[in-house]
């Protein structure tokens, strides 16, 4: 039986893999967060991952705040590049496979067509540098790693923007949304499930590419929650990048090409408007 680590258990992604873990059974899980192991402790994770005699290591630990990321690199590096170099090691001691979960914003987003997984990667935050280090330190460290690059991350678990639009719009007669950035939202849950085939059929070492299929701006996005969550009551009007300022610089262009993992482990991704109807019709049971 494969003992499996997940770090970052209470997130969103985390969150999903915990829940869909009953579907996958023949596997002994072991779901962490912070309180039960703290990544950033090298001699703890080596600790862990040896005593527990782990196979796979999931990596859903994450700093993720993109903006408070430019004044707390010390802790977004911590977590997103040398916590990963920790869990790289300690799988390739263990002879475990590893997933380590990256970002878009390992690109600048001045594309004009699908990223795909050798195309250069230039990232201009600090949150997207430390995790395109982490995913340096990953496949240095470790030969059965797995980089999954995703975005536009949303879910029933947590916060996110999803939520914070439903929020918004049964609060608000008005909302400006930019609409000159554009990219595909991921459902966690769709992640998750790549992630357990990946687990099922063995990690196959290298970098992928994961969201729902199409493409959509924010405004695009925010349009189609609001329907389906049935929100009528307010008028949601387009932006651009610059009427809304923010720390960090976002990518225009941020669409990930998934061709690579569908060739490789034969899986169907849904569009993600299905998705999305799927996860609204889950918040309002």
């Amino acid at each position: 039986m494969k003992n499996i680590l997940v770090t970052g258990a209470n997130g969103q992604l985390g969150s999903e893999m915990r829940m869909l873990s009953a579907r996958y059974e023949g596997y002994n899980y072991f779901f962490t967060d912070v309180a039960e192991l703290d990544i950033c402790d090298e001699q703890a994770v080596m600790a862990f991952v040896k005593e527990n005699d782990i196979h796979v290591i999931v990596n859903c630990a994450a700093y993720t705040a993109v903006d408070r990321a430019e004044d707390n690199i010390e802790l977004c590096t911590k977590l997103n590049q040398t916590a990963v170099g920790y869990l790289a090691k300690a799988a390739e001691a263990n002879e475990a496979e590893f997933i380590q979960i990256s970002t878009d914003y390992v690109f600048d987003g001045t594309n004009h067509f699908p990223y795909k997984e050798d195309d250069l990667p230039c990232p201009n935050t600090i949150y997207g540098m430390t995790k395109l280090a982490g995913e340096t330190n990953a496949l240095e460290y470790c030969k059965k790693a797995m980089i999954i690059r995703t975005a536009w991350l949303y879910s029933t678990f947590g916060n996110n923007f999803v939520k914070t639009m439903i929020r918004l719009g049964q609060e608000r007669e008005t909302l400006g949304v930019v609409f000159d950035q554009i990219g595909t939202p991921t459902y966690a849950r769709d992640l998750a499930c790549a992630i357990f085939t990946a687990i099922h059929q063995g990690v196959i070492p290298g970098i992928y590419h994961f969201s729902n299929e199409g493409v959509c701006s924010w405004y695009d996005f925010t349009k189609a929650i609001h329907r389906m969550a049935g929100i009528t009551t307010c008028k949601v009007a387009p932006l651009h990048t610059d009427e809304y300022p923010a720390k960090a610089p976002r990518p225009n262009y941020s669409v990930l090409d998934k061709t690579k993992i569908k060739m490789v482990y034969g899986i169907e991704i849904p569009h993600w408007e299905e998705s999305l109807e799927m996860c609204i019709k889950e918040l309002k049971a």
